[in-house]
């Protein structure tokens, strides 16, 4: 199964959005630590997971040009359910409120 990853990159001059592949097993819920690290490695980042919570990697030497790399989201391409309200609202306008007698 294919992930793709969004990140941003914060650099000096500002941040910078770009995204990644990974490719999963189907059974998995999400890339590893070192799934994500091994990726960015292959991007030429070398960096290390600062916070768990946040996904935030910091670079491994501080002479590079950028501060942190923070994941944004990951696409899997599952469905995610969410509720149309409005769609909701113009169904109940819609159909009648109460059942027709015959």
């Amino acid at each position: 199964m294919e992930c793709i990853v969004h990140f941003e990159v914060l650099h000096p001059g500002g941040p910078k959005q770009l995204r990644g592949l990974l490719f999963l097993d189907k059974e998995t819920a999400g890339p590893t630590e070192s799934q994500l690290i091994d990726m960015f490695k292959d991007m030429n980042f070398d960096v290390t997971l600062a916070d768990r919570e946040k996904l935030i990697f910091k670079p491994v030497t501080p002479k590079e040009n950028y501060s942190q790399i923070r994941i944004t989201s990951l696409d899997t391409g599952k469905e995610k359910f969410s509720e149309d309200r409005e769609l909701k609202s113009i169904i109940g306008n819609l159909l009648p409120q109460r059942p027709t007698g015959l």
